[in-house]
């Protein structure tokens, strides 16, 4: 009896062993099919284009195009690019903190050389796992200054919130995740020629 169930309990995990190899081939060939043909090329275009949203608000808060950041009000012209936004938060559980944090020179560089990682990795399609990562904290920081969820801002007024959870940062920050999980970079980018480098090859996180 004893030699009888042991022999049961193998061919179950023998079978339970061949589902999860089914179910792994399974993933691989779906991320394989994301990752060529016309899924290569739509995620490419979706990278560089978000890739250019990061670069060019670099871009414009840097010189002042005239934009979102009026000409002459550059950051290269003394302006800040954080002193505005941060100073505006009028809601949400951090409004004291990004008030005080406003126009300091450790947060506007902080914030602009995510801006320039973020663009320049997605644009070129290098290190995406690390921009990814980067991206997602600053929409996720974003997200908080302008905190969503509140139905009125701090002065009592309507915050016309359009959706109390959902807004574009979540949507930029799933969008960066995805791309560098099928590896978006390796069409219309140097994706492959970046992960030949000896590091990067033997530091799969810097994909």
């Amino acid at each position: 009896m004893a030699v009888h169930e042991q022999s049961h309990r193998n061919t179950g995990s023998r079978f339970a062993s061949l589902r999860r190899d089914r179910s792994a081939q399974a993933a691989n060939e779906a991320g394989t099919a994301l990752a060529t043909g016309a899924g290569a090329y739509a995620f490419a275009g979706l990278r560089l284009l978000t890739g250019f949203v990061f670069l060019w608000a670099f871009l414009d808060k840097t010189f002042g195009f005239g934009y979102a950041t009026p000409s002459g009000k550059g950051w290269i012209d003394g302006g800040s690019p954080t002193k505005g936004f941060l100073g505006g938060v009028a809601a949400g559980p951090m409004e004291s903190t990004f008030h005080s944090w406003a126009g300091d020179t450790w947060v506007d560089w902080l914030f602009m050389a995510g801006l320039l990682a973020v663009g320049v990795a997605f644009v070129a399609g290098v290190a995406l796992r690390l921009g990814a990562i980067a991206g997602t904290v600053m929409m996720a920081m974003m997200w908080v200054a302008e905190w969503p969820p509140a139905r009125h801002l701090s002065d009592g007024s309507p915050s016309m919130s359009s959706n109390p959870f959902v807004d574009y940062h979540v949507i930029y920050a799933l969008v960066l995740i995805a791309l560098a999980a099928v590896g978006a970079g390796a069409v219309w980018g140097l994706g492959r020629l970046w992960e030949r480098l000896p590091l990067v090859r033997d530091n799969a996180w810097l994909r």
